[in-house]
């Protein structure tokens, strides 16, 4: 959808998370909460309703 945030690249993520010595469990685990955060927050940027 133009104009709206759905998420990260997933695959690039863990890779830069790997390139930065990141423990991959803790990766896989942090980073779907880190990416709902980030969207929320952007799309709400976005649509002006910056809290």
């Amino acid at each position: 959808m133009p104009g709206v945030v759905l998420g990260w690249d997933m695959t690039a993520a863990l890779a830069m998370a790997a390139a930065l010595g990141m423990e991959p469990r803790a990766a896989v685990e942090f980073l779907p909460v880190i990416e709902a955060a980030m969207v929320r927050k952007l799309n709400e940027q976005m649509d002006g309703r910056d809290d």
